[in-house]
């Protein structure tokens, strides 16, 4: 029996009604990123954040309509916030206006007064709050991209599972996730309608956005998407019990950095940079981002050091020694050096890291010494 078509599944959705019977997903173009793949289905609910305890039963009876489809054998819908999405028929929306008076609300029902409220204004940020059964959180960031901050994630969490620890890797770029082929993973996480079960390999638990859609499908996301998808990715996934959680966040310092902040407690960064000025500028950045969120940066790694040549010698074409120097000059732990060497590349093409292909080789042992500082700082946090 065939699966059915992404239309056939748009078709079906254009049955469940929105909160209060108004109008249904399809109509109130609710529905978005719908995939279809060996009789997988994911789809995700674009929403106002403010009523996504309404939309959690809008939710359930989608994934079980779709569910009841011939040829489905798994599905995964997925709520995701954005504040310009449609509301539920007024009658069941909360009414600003009859809501009572709170600390900090301007008296008029439109939330906390900037006057009263956060630091700079608007409602202060919120309390992290920590993920049942996981110990510790590293982020692995860079200021920019193109610096191979994702072969340093996958190959620090190999490396960290061969140390004796029990790890996950989540991949937080929603735009550009890469861990589905840096660790030869396929399918879709399994799901009963309230938690994904993040698929294994080489030890570790791991997770991705480009797990749930096509990998050739373009996100085009918003920020409040981008933010609620981090959050169901972090609180969400049958993590436990895991001693710590790497986290491959996207280049910058934007919206995802933040989120991940503000929601989970996080145990430390790890910067990432080439040596060349042009990335360390960034690099700095992300750096002070995170101390000014209170995050300790457990140190920074310089990726592409060097170009081993055949005859052994080393070709500093991005420069020698740069993010060593910024580690010193910032009083910030260096981790270490990573060369740029052919095997990296590829096992990460092919969905073998490194230190899972080859641990003996001058690569891996690299990745290993960082990760034994990144534990020993574990330890000490």
């Amino acid at each position: 029996m065939s699966a059915p078509t992404a239309d056939a599944v748009r078709d079906a959705l254009s049955h469940v009604a929105t909160p209060g019977g108004g109008a249904d997903l399809i109509t109130t173009e609710t529905v978005r990123q719908v995939s279809v793949l060996d009789g997988k289905v994911s789809f995700v609910l674009e929403i106002d954040p403010k009523f996504a305890s309404l939309y959690e039963p809008v939710r359930a009876e989608a994934e079980r309509l779709v569910k009841a489809m011939p040829g489905v054998k798994q599905v995964n819908a997925v709520l995701t916030a954005h504040s310009d999405a449609p509301a539920p028929p007024a009658q069941q929306a909360p009414s600003p206006q009859k809501q009572p008076h709170r600390h900090g609300d301007d008296g008029r029902g439109r939330g906390p007064n900037p006057g009263r409220a956060g630091k700079h204004g608007g409602p202060p940020p919120p309390t992290p709050k920590a993920i049942p059964g996981i110990k510790h959180i590293v982020a692995v960031a860079s200021g920019k991209g193109g610096v191979g901050k994702s072969t340093v994630a996958v190959n620090l969490a190999v490396a960290l599972s061969q140390l004796g620890l029990k790890v996950g890797l989540l991949d937080a770029d929603v735009y550009g996730p890469s861990l589905p082929t840096m660790m030869g993973v396929t399918g879709k996480p399994e799901s009963d309608g309230k938690v994904l079960q993040p698929l294994e390999a080489f030890g570790l638990k791991v997770m991705s956005m480009g797990m749930l859609v096509p990998g050739d499908e373009p996100m085009i996301w918003r920020g409040p998407m981008i933010n609620s998808a981090l959050t169901q990715m972090l609180q969400d996934v049958a993590w436990a019990p895991l001693d710590v959680l790497v986290v491959d966040m996207p280049p910058g310092t934007g919206d995802a950095q933040l989120t991940l902040v503000q929601r989970v407690p996080v145990s430390g960064a790890v910067i990432v940079s080439t040596p060349q000025e042009i990335a360390l500028i960034d690099a700095r950045k992300g750096l002070a981002m995170f101390e000014k969120v209170n995050v300790p940066v457990f140190g920074i790694v310089e990726n592409m050091s060097w170009l081993e040549m055949p005859d052994g010698s080393k070709n500093f074409i991005f420069g020698e020694g740069g993010a060593k120097r910024t580690a010193e000059k910032l009083e910030c732990p260096f981790l270490g050096q990573v060369p740029l060497i052919p095997e990296i590349r590829q096992t990460a093409d092919e969905g073998t890291p490194i230190v899972a292909h080859a641990p003996q080789s001058a690569g891996a042992k690299v990745f290993v010494e960082i990760a034994k500082k990144v534990s020993d700082a574990l330890e000490r946090a």
